[in-house]
């Protein structure tokens, strides 16, 4: 009989723990906004048929119903309705309130889950309310931007795990962030602020929401997403598995070289805090140590690289990097500009600003709104996407800021009127080095990392 008995124990153990682990609790009963409070805005909230319904109004700021509890390690679900493209709202959690901001009038601040029925479709991506401004937006995932439909109920699912969150729109893979800021916080519903008066009226339904506490992902994302990561030089499991690999590791030059040499240079370049930073010297193209590159050649891969230049600075990384030119100067590739436009005068230069910011150097301008550059002395990240078809894109911070076809006929007309007319078949090698540029201004280099597409 023991020996029965005590298998039984233990499946209904089992059970008991599983029922622990994967219960939900509501967070809103349906009927009452208890354990909610207002923090910001004079947006109305109420309970209308079973859900809480956000109407907007005018002359008001955000505006932000708040759970009385905190969270940290959850999974969050609930349905959203919306039915004006006009209109906007989200989702915070691990968020704050700081009573002090606008002069008494209080800001909330934190993660944010986009709603946005607009034809940028970025529901299910990442927004930092009131602090960093975009984290993840949806133009880094675009097979999801279709998730959300208008004036349907949409499933929300959000998932924190440590310093990592997932999102999830009507069951779509959507959002990936890992990052350090918070851990904790609270949840809260948002009615956008209206710019016009006319808008006031527009309204969002929330309902069926509910929330558990988890130690692990309970959902899988498959192989390939982009992960915002903004913890230098790390890369997840999940990364990992995806097959990213970490082009400099924060501690060593291993896997670069000098761009005409056989090591690494040391009197400029230099590895330290988990940087590789080109430091100040002439102002000149090609520097004093000159350009360093990587060992390996790439062919179709997706880069990402975080940078940070000093006033008036000037720098690059150049792909499909070949050295077979031996010129003087900087070594010969396609180049992703890193500068400061506003005081370097080659932002000036070329035609209608393609020495800018994340351009295609003297090619194609990058089309970037302001919001979205980083001042310089912040970091931003790059990315460099080359498919096996050859179209090539830019992103800066999340932000995809051009596309070309290389090699097409007209990327071919651009380097003919280029300062590259003069190389035989520019930038349509078959592989190349990476490779970051030495234009004598400091610059650094962090959380360099590659996928190769298979």
């Amino acid at each position: 009989m023991k020996r029965f008995l005590l298998p039984v124990f233990f499946i209904i153990f089992s059970l008991t723990t599983v029922y622990a682990q994967t219960s939900w609790t509501p967070i809103f009963d349906g009927t009452t906004l208890t354990g909610w409070k207002q923090l910001t805005g004079k947006a109305e909230y109420k309970v209308f048929r079973g859900t809480i319904m956000g109407v907007s109004v005018p002359n008001s700021p955000n505006s932000f119903l708040c759970t009385e509890a905190e969270y940290g390690d959850f999974a969050l679900e609930m349905e959203v309705l919306m039915d004006d493209t006009s209109f906007n709202s989200g989702i915070q959690f691990r968020s704050h309130f700081d009573k002090s901001a606008n002069n008494g009038a209080g800001k909330v601040y934190g993660y944010q889950y986009e709603l946005d029925p607009s034809s940028r479709k970025w529901s299910g991506g990442i927004y930092d309310e009131g602090r960093r401004d975009w984290l993840y937006p949806l133009s880094l995932n675009p097979k999801a931007q279709s998730g959300f439909k208008l004036k349907e109920f949409n499933k929300v699912h959000i998932e924190c795990v440590g310093n990592e969150t997932r999102t999830w729109i009507n069951n779509i893979p959507a959002g990936y962030l890992v990052d350090m800021t918070d851990y904790h916080g609270f949840i809260a519903l948002q009615v956008h602020a209206v710019s016009n008066p006319v808008n006031a009226g527009q309204r969002v339904y929330f309902r069926n929401i509910r929330i558990k506490t988890i130690s692990n992902f309970t959902q899988d994302f498959p192989k390939g997403i982009y992960v915002m990561n903004t913890v230098p030089n790390f890369l997840t499991d999940y990364e990992t598995k995806s097959g990213w690999k970490l082009l400099f590791d924060g501690d060593d030059s291993k896997g670069w070289r000098g761009a005409y040499k056989d090591s690494f240079p040391s009197k400029e370049w230099q590895v330290q805090d988990g940087n590789i930073t080109v430091h100040q010297s002439e102002g000149k193209e090609g520097g004093n140590d000159g350009d360093i590159v990587t060992l390996d050649q790439f062919k179709a891969f997706d880069l990402s690289f975080d940078f940070k230049i000093t006033p008036g600075a000037n720098s690059g990384v150049k792909y499909f990097v070949t050295l077979k030119e031996k010129n003087t100067g900087s070594a010969i590739g396609l180049e992703y500009q890193v500068l400061d436009d506003s005081l370097h005068p080659d932002a000036k230069l070329g035609r209608d600003g393609n020495r800018t910011l994340a351009s295609l150097y003297d090619l194609i301008p990058a089309a970037k709104q302001k919001r979205f550059i980083h001042p310089v002395g912040q970091w931003n990240t790059g990315r460099i996407i080359v498919y096996h078809n050859n179209h090539v894109e830019h992103y800066l911070n999340g932000i995809k800021v051009l596309e070309y076809e290389r090699g097409s006929p007209a990327f071919r007309a651009l380097v003919a009127v280029s300062k590259f007319k003069i190389w035989p078949n520019f930038g349509e090698a078959p592989e190349g080095h990476i490779l970051l540029q030495d234009h004598g201004n400091e610059a650094s280099y962090r959380s360099i990392k590659i996928r190769v597409l298979e």
